[in-house]
């Protein structure tokens, strides 16, 4: 049996960022996300081996055969979104004004500023008093050259992962914008000291991080609405909702 397949897989909260890890381990060329209400799916795309492979791996998962043509269904999924008084897009699509811009390749699998949470943190850096900031669990950048363009200055950006750090760096180069980008655990490693902070990953690793900042205010974000981290030493401003997912702010 040839061709290709789309191997997919949900997972609600804490569960996606360990599966998303396994996924890239098992299909490095990279992945796909998609909300599903409350829950994200994640899909690779794979030949019929692999899909068997990966059938084994993950219980649940589901696999079917990708029509011709597919590469331009993928396109037309990523779409670019007006968020923050920002253009967040693929490469292949044409921003109105480049200053405003920031173009992320979805295919890096990384994030790409289409998820509510991503979008969701710009909106809210958008409404925040400029200065120095931490995105901490970078990824593909993101929110790191969102930041930029919005005129925080200077801008660190770091990762656990030496993958991200150096998608995060190639974006930020792509992207004309000047940024710091750094190996550092967030759950152990020394997290530099900011006017700002933004965390955009799962609850409980929020909870560990905002207990170690060195902010004035923070901005987190990758849990599901309804959840809220526990944030001792930091008031809570608000909460933004978007298709499911939360936002919170924090001001110490």
């Amino acid at each position: 049996m040839g061709g290709l397949f789309r191997v997919a897989v949900r997972a609600r909260g804490d569960e996606a960022e360990p599966l998303r890890a396994r996924l890239l381990e098992l299909a490095p060329a990279g992945l796909e996300e998609r909300d599903a209400g409350g829950a994200v799916e994640l899909a690779v795309y794979v030949a019929a081996e692999a899909a068997d492979a990966l059938l084994e791996e993950l219980p649940g998962a589901t696999v079917r055969p990708v029509e011709d043509g597919w590469e331009d269904a993928w396109r037309a999924f990523h779409l670019p979104v007006l968020v923050g008084g920002l253009w967040v897009g693929p490469p292949w699509e044409r921003p109105p004004d480049p200053s405003r811009a920031v173009v992320i390749d979805p295919g890096r699998a990384f994030g790409t500023g289409s998820h509510p949470t991503t979008r969701l943190c710009v909106e809210l850096l958008a409404g925040t008093p400029r200065g120095s900031l931490l995105d901490v669990g970078s990824g593909s950048g993101v929110l790191a050259i969102a930041a930029s363009r919005l005129g925080f200055a200077p801008v660190l950006a770091v990762d656990v992962d030496p993958v991200a750090v150096e998608t995060t760096r190639a974006n930020a180069t792509a992207n004309g914008v000047e940024l710091d980008a750094r190996v550092v655990d967030a759950l152990s490693g020394q997290l530099p000291a900011a006017d700002v902070a933004v965390a955009n990953v799962l609850l409980a690793p929020v909870e560990t991080i905002l207990a170690r900042l060195d902010a004035r205010e923070a901005i987190t974000s990758g849990y599901l609405a309804g959840e809220r981290p526990a944030h001792r030493g930091w008031a809570h401003l608000e909460t933004m909702t978007l298709d499911g997912w939360a936002v919170d702010h924090f001001r110490r």
